[in-house]
């Protein structure tokens, strides 16, 4: 479709957008002072970037990423994830936003639950599959969606994809548009838009400009500071030692090792993870200095792991797993390490997935998280709004009562 000078299309795949077109949108910093790639200590006084849309490197949103869940067959195929991602071109070709979409036939791997609303639609005689999915799949990590190139007028690219996403709805006989992990920005802005506006709670950890471990110890409560130190002693008490491997310290084999503890912890939590071998064989090849693996060992093997994705500022928790139990390993391989490497590499923050109030314990903070939703039907659309309106108050309530609990010492 045509829309105000653009041209508007859709593709069934991120190889027919093409690495360099994608990654100009995406990342548009790479290679700049700004955007402070792996291994580089940014500075207090470095300049900010010029056009606050061109955020710093996110990992989930690169052309790596996503090309590695389409080539591993993690969506496409019959996974429920059908790839149409919209871009928006000018008459020379040249491509001036892109909205990474996915046609989904159910609610999985998502991580903003709408399975009620499925169910209340299609008991109604609705018809709520197909919908249209605008995230990262099976990454709750907020992040920019809306993909503009520099240059571009950010709000009329923005429009012109929102229109996309519409017409590619109807395109597909679909009952809504579900825009999730966004920021708050494009939240308040696709309330505009007539998408109605939802939150959520994650708990992330936020650097302070600490020193080092002690130094964010130093600003706890005295008995959680001591809790802390005791499940670290205790983590690796056992005769365990922690790795953490980035780069090419990231081998086929280390990766084989991470992968058999996803496989197994995730088959006993959630039946069927939802990423397989090659997609990590493929982030191995291509993202390995933008990953961070911290490896427990025990007795010269492997027992737990946890993969992270580095971000020019944050951190990203990602999945988890062990072949043995032991006593707070899970809290030193996945939070205390990720504090330890954000502050070494002085990241501004640690996002450690979704759900967990565990977490607060261990100095995360609760933080909202947002998402936007299009609802075609006018009568579901409706009852949606009253029950998000609901929901939004009742997250609120809880968010400051979890402020109140952080382990912070107080004044």
């Amino acid at each position: 479709m045509s829309d105000h000078g653009f041209t508007i299309k859709a593709a069934s795949s991120i190889e027919a957008i093409g690495r360099q077109a994608w990654d100009r949108c995406a990342n548009p910093l790479i290679g700049t002072p700004q955007a402070c790639p792996p291994g580089r200590r940014a500075m207090p006084d470095e300049a900010a970037a010029p056009d606050p849309a061109a955020e710093h490197f996110n990992p989930f949103i690169s052309y790596d990423f996503l090309h590695a869940l389409e080539e591993s067959g993690c969506v496409g195929g019959r996974s429920g994830w059908t790839p149409l991602h919209l871009f928006v071109s000018r008459e020379d070709g040249r491509i001036a936003g892109i909205l990474p979409a996915y046609g989904k036939s159910h609610s999985q791997g998502e991580y903003v639950f709408d399975w009620g609303w499925a169910d209340a639609f299609e008991r109604a005689g609705g018809r709520y599959y197909p919908k249209l999915q605008i995230s990262i799949p099976f990454t709750p990590a907020t992040g920019r969606r809306f993909l503009v190139a520099p240059g571009e007028d950010r709000a009329l690219v923005s429009s012109a994809l929102v229109r996309g996403a519409k017409a590619a709805l109807s395109s597909i006989g679909g009952s809504s548009i579900h825009a999730t992990f966004i920021g708050h920005d494009d939240w308040q802005w696709l309330g505009g838009q007539g998408f109605l506006q939802r939150i959520d709670q994650q708990f992330h950890w936020l650097n302070e400009g600490y020193a080092d471990f002690d130094a964010f110890l130093t600003s706890l409560a005295s008995r959680k500071r001591k809790t802390i130190k005791r499940e670290r002693r205790d983590a690796v008490a056992n005769g365990i030692t922690i790795e953490r491997l980035t780069g090419a310290a990231i081998t086929p084999k280390v990766l084989d090792a991470f992968f058999s503890f996803y496989m197994d912890t995730g088959s006993r939590k959630w039946g069927r993870p939802y990423l397989n071998r090659k997609f990590y064989a493929l982030i191995g090849e291509t993202m390995a200095e933008h990953v961070l693996l911290v490896m427990a060992k025990r007795e010269g093997r492997y027992i737990a792991g946890a993969i992270n994705f580095i971000g020019s500022d944050t951190l990203y928790g990602r999945n988890w797993g062990c072949i043995e139990d032991h006593p707070f390993l899970h809290f030193e391989v996945c939070y205390h390490q990720a504090i330890e490497f954000a502050i070494e590499r002085r990241l501004k923050r640690v996002e450690a997935g979704a759900q967990g109030e565990h977490k607060l314990a261990r100095g995360y903070r609760p933080v909202t998280t947002y998402s936007a939703h299009y609802i075609a039907d006018p009568g579901f659309r409706r009852a949606v709004d009253d029950y998000l309106a609901h929901e939004r108050a009742d997250i609120a309530a809880h968010h400051e009562a979890l402020d109140e609990a952080t382990p912070f010492r107080k004044g």
